[in-house]
Formats: C-alpha cells, structure tokens, sequence
C-alpha cells in the first residue's frame, strides 16, 4: 500500500499558500514514517496570484520534490455578487466542494488527513462525509484565532454594534481590546462578512485540531486561554499545535544563481548598522499621491534614513485588479523630494525582497502594514516596528504589536480616513522609534528578544519542533481513507 498523503487545501494568496506548503514539508521532516504531501490548487482569481502560484510549483518542482503532488482543482463561475473577500473565498471553496470531495476518493494514497486554510471552512464537510481528520491551518496568530473562537459567544453577550461599545472587550489571554481594532470584519454586525465569522468561530471546534503559525513563548497567554477553553466557553476546545514561525528563508534557486545582489541590498550595504527605516506595505499594499506626499514630507523631516517600497494602483483597479503596479515616482511624490533626500533615502518603485532587506544589519526598524507573515519575519531578525494597518486583521495586529508584545511604537493611524496618517505624526514615530528615545530602545529591546525566542522555537528541540513532531505523529495515528473509501485506523 502507498504511503499516506496529507491532503492540503490553501487558497491562492502567496501570504496562504506558501506557508501552509512550507508547513507541510516540515510535517514531512519531521514524521517517523512516511508520508506524502498532495496539494489541492483551486484556480486563481486573478493573473498575478496564478502567476506567482505557478511559479513557486515550478521551483518545487524542479528541486525534485517527489514527496509533493500538485492537484488543479477544475474552474468553477466565481461569485460576482460578493461583500467582501471573506465571503467571496468561502463562496468560491463551496463551489469547489464537489471537486475536493472527488479528488481525495480518487487518491491512490490512504488520506492521513485535510488540511485547510482559513478561509476553506466549507471542506470541513467533505471530511466529515468521508471519516478524514480535519485540521485548520491558521495564518494569523494565535490573538486572532482567540477572538475568531470567542466570536460566537461575543455575538449573544454585545446586544450593540462594537463601536458603540462602553469600554474594552475581554479577551482570554489578552490586554483589554478597545473595540476601534477589531478587524473590519466586526464592525458591522448586518453584514455577510461578519456572519461569516461568527459562523467561521463555530465551525473551527469542530476539527480535529488548529495547526497555528506562532510559537508558544512568543504568545504563550493566548495559548494557554485557548488550551483551557476559556475562548470556547460551552463548546470543546479544539488542540492547537504552534509550529511557527513557519517562514521559507531558502532563496529560490534562480536567485543563488544571480551575479548581483539586489540594488535595493546594495544600497543597504552603503549604510551605517540599523540606521534604516525601511518602509514596505506588503505585496498587496498600494498608496494613493496624497498619501504618499504625507509620507514623503514625514520622512524628510525626521532626518532619518530610509528604504521605502512604493507601489502604484493596480493597472486595471475599476474591474477588480487588486496586484500594485510599478509605481511611477514622478506622479507620486513632490517635486524635488528624491533630489533633497538622495544622500539617506532610496524610493523602490517595484517588488523588493522583504526578508533579505529585514535580514541586512543596515535596518533598524520597519514599517509595516502589519500582515502576520511581515510581522513574523521582523520578529525573527530583531526588528522593532511602526505599525501602520491597512485592512483585515491588522488593526488588530498592531494593538498586540503594541500592547501585548511590546515590539512596537505606536502610530496613529485614522482609520475613518481609510488609514491615513499625517506626515507629523510618521515623523514624530519615526523619531521615536529611530532617534534613540525610551520607547524606541525598549521596542528594539523587546525585538531582539523576540528573534531569540522564535528561533529557539524551530530549533531541535524547541517548542515548535516538539509541536510539528507531535502533529505528524498525531496524523499518522489518525483514520484514514483508502482509495475504495473504506475507513481504517492507521496501524491496524
């Protein structure tokens, strides 16, 4: 008999599908036995994310991964009449439900188990039909996956809408939450997206385990409040293994094969150690002029050094392209910025290399949009951060940056302004954060502690180490699905 496979189902964002890949060849390193990894791929919606999907299969492929099957989903007609992108992926994963379910009774490995991004709640029903353990891959942290589970009960106990809300609300595991950061998602109790993620709440206690990327001493409250169910009052706790940070730090192998080091890392080299700001908003952030006039003018008053990724709109905005252009410097910025500020400062119009711009000793803090891969990545080389949210889950991001984990400064940001931020404001933070103040040396203090617990994390022996262990052994001892559907215990 063929060794079981682990059936994964992330969704088509580079922010979902790579670490949930990178985290099942970790399970694959790490189980006593065998196993195989098969990837179910629904189609993208878009250009850019199938292009860069493509291109990450193409280099698994290359590197002669024969553990790792990539399996093309069949397209289905995606919701148009949509209110949000959380409702538009669990509608497009319902639409792909019948295809997922004949995928895995096709397999010709016993299924060990379905692994599911986030969003993928609906294919909890095909495991559920078909007696395969279901686990949830989280790609946000576990602050998040707490307020995901405690929905439900916050839905019967708050008769108001949040914002209208007298104080903060009490989450397990965390400071006092002021109800101005919760994810957008909340804040408007009648809509669908919001339904949705109570609805998402429920259905998370059903699996047979969250498989989180974080680490247990890098959010240890919020863990043990989920462990002891205090999230999931009246309903079981489902177990959560953190295996994070689960970050792909091996450049692609066209990279090695580049004769110059980025211009971006060049210019980084000719800079004093963590004397840049470096200013990035990730792969999906784009600003309009005026605020980048806003920034422009608070970066060039705090007299500091930067590195800042600008990106344009996307080319095709009006039919629903989300993928920023190559930004055209001359549109966006005042006349005469780039010349003034030559001598500290470098505008990147395109894609930069994130990770490798963080890991350069010329850095010494980040502005970051406050996605949780960004976060982990500034975590694991010491870099403190200016949280500046743009949407999702990142407002809330930025309370646990800040009040939780202490490796933030804080930056005000005006949310009813779609996010906008003065340029007294980024300089007054940035001077902070930069300048050498209290509240910037105990943020880079607090960071560099962080580094050291996420990699002692992932390290034999470490608490992520242990859990990835504990998981692949979990997996192997579970049911699983042969190819004529019959429903057997692993060993027997």
């Amino acid at each position: 008999m063929a060794n079981p496979t682990i059936v994964l189902l992330p969704v088509w964002g580079a922010g979902h599908f790579m670490p949930m890949l990178q985290a099942g060849k970790q399970l694959l390193a790490s189980s006593s036995r065998p196993l195989s990894l098969t990837v179910l791929l629904m189609p993208a919606p878009t250009a850019q994310s199938a292009s860069d999907i493509s291109d990450h299969i193409r280099r698994e492929e290359g590197a002669g991964a024969v553990d790792i099957r990539f399996h093309h989903l069949p397209d289905v007609k995606l919701p148009t009449d949509h209110s949000g992108v959380e409702e538009f992926i669990s509608r497009a994963v319902q639409l792909h439900v019948p295809h997922l379910r004949a995928a895995i009774i096709g397999l010709t490995s016993p299924v060990a188990a379905l692994v599911v991004d986030i969003f993928c709640t609906p294919a909890l029903d095909v495991s559920r039909e078909l007696a395969v353990p279901a686990y949830v891959y989280f790609t946000s942290s576990a602050a998040m996956l707490s307020l995901l589970l405690r929905s439900p009960a916050l839905d019967d106990e708050v008769v108001v809408e949040f914002e209208e809300m007298e104080g903060a609300l009490d989450l397990p595991g965390l400071p006092p939450v002021p109800p101005s950061v919760l994810p957008g998602t909340l804040l408007e109790r009648k809509s669908p997206t919001y339904k949705w993620f109570v609805y998402t709440g429920r259905r998370y206690v059903e699996a047979s385990g969250i498989i989180v990327n974080t680490a247990a001493e890098l959010e240890p409250r919020v863990l043990a409040a989920i462990a002891e169910g205090r999230c999931t009052r009246g309903a079981r706790a489902p177990g959560v293994y953190p295996i994070g940070p689960v970050l792909a730090l091996t450049p692609p192998a066209h990279a090695e094969a580049e004769e110059q080091p980025h211009e971006c890392l060049r210019w980084l080299d000719a800079q004093p150690p963590a004397s840049v700001l470096f200013l990035c908003f990730g792969s999906k952030g784009f600003l309009p002029k005026p605020q980048a006039h806003e920034i422009a003018r608070g970066l060039e008053r705090s007299g500091h050094r930067f590195l800042w990724v600008l990106r344009g709109l996307p080319v095709d905005i009006s039919r629903g392209a989300q993928d920023p252009s190559d930004a055209n410097l001359a549109e966006l910025l005042p006349e005469g910025f780039l010349g003034e500020t030559k001598e500290r400062g470098l505008v990147w119009p395109k894609r930069a290399p994130q990770k490798e711009i963080l890991a350069h000793a010329s850095v010494g803090g980040f502005v970051t949009h406050c996605g949780w891969n960004s976060i982990l990545e500034s975590l694991w080389f010491g870099v403190p951060m200016l949280p500046w949210p743009l949407g999702a889950e990142q407002h809330f991001n930025a309370f646990t940056l800040v009040c939780d984990m202490g490796v933030a400064v804080p930056l005000k940001v005006d949310r009813k302004r779609d996010n906008f931020v003065e340029a007294a404001e980024l300089e007054r933070a940035v001077r902070s954060l930069m300048g050498g103040g209290e509240e910037g040396r105990k943020a880079k203090e607090k960071a560099m502690e962080m580094m050291v617990v996420c990699r002692k994390a992932v390290d034999h022996g470490g608490s992520s180490c242990a859990s990835v262990k504990r998981l692949s052994e979990d997996l192997l001892g579970g049911a699983v699905v042969l190819p004529n559907c019959l429903v057997i215990t692993a060993g027997k």
